[in-house]
């Protein structure tokens, strides 16, 4: 049965999956690429820009091979897709990932500003949601056709995912570090306890990864 699965979202030790100051220069805030160190040097990362050498393997290699494992459609938030806020302008902005992004199936974005789909080489077309979370998730799933369908980012996004309940299972990674403010994952969400157990957590040289799954 598909599931909506939140994989390989990176948080420092104080909660925050990005830093604060975002900007088209620094779109993870002050400090937020340190969070994701860990899978930079992967062979899975390596090989998505083009890099066939001096790739590390382990146990951070295989989290981020799972991470990509049967996601048939992506969900993300506005900010996650790009810098542009309030109307889109000219349209001239396709995201952060070039004229062929990474994710090769259909990503639903949630914005209040309505835009035609967006068809990117590689089999990759972003698709503007409107109405909100729940009707991103059902288009989604149906894009999906039986597989994953997997939150992407960022931490808003998947806090009112959380919220709603909706979320099946999560793979966080915590990084050795302290960001003091930005953006921080579990705020608002006291229920969440209730809701979710530890299935597993494990330790490279570098992080820590946690399995979480609804109960």
């Amino acid at each position: 049965m598909p599931k909506l699965v939140v994989r390989a979202v990176s948080m420092s030790l104080d909660g925050f999956m990005a830093g604060s100051d975002q900007s088209l220069k620094n779109p993870m805030g002050e400090g937020g690429m340190a969070l994701h160190a860990w899978a930079f040097g992967t062979r899975t990362f390596q090989k998505m820009f083009g890099n066939a050498g001096g790739a590390t393997e382990g146990l951070d290699e295989e989290f981020a091979a799972k991470s990509f494992e049967n996601n048939g459609a992506t969900i993300m938030g506005r900010n996650m897709f790009g810098p542009v806020r309030g109307g889109w302008g000219d349209e001239s902005w396709k995201g952060w990932w070039g004229e062929e992004p990474p994710f090769h199936h259909p990503v639903f974005v949630l914005t209040h500003h309505a835009r035609k789909p967006l068809v990117m080489k590689g089999g990759t077309t972003f698709h503007f949601v409107t109405e909100g979370i729940a009707v991103a998730r059902q288009r989604a799933l149906e894009a999906a056709a039986g597989k994953d369908v997997r939150i992407g980012g960022g931490a808003e996004t998947i806090r009112q995912y959380l919220k709603a309940a909706l979320v099946d299972e999560l793979h966080l990674v915590q990084a050795p570090l302290l960001l003091g403010k930005g953006e921080r994952i579990f705020d608002g969400l006291d229920a969440l306890a209730g809701q979710y157990r530890c299935e597993s957590f494990s330790a490279s040289k570098a992080v820590v990864h946690y399995r979480l799954v609804k109960r």
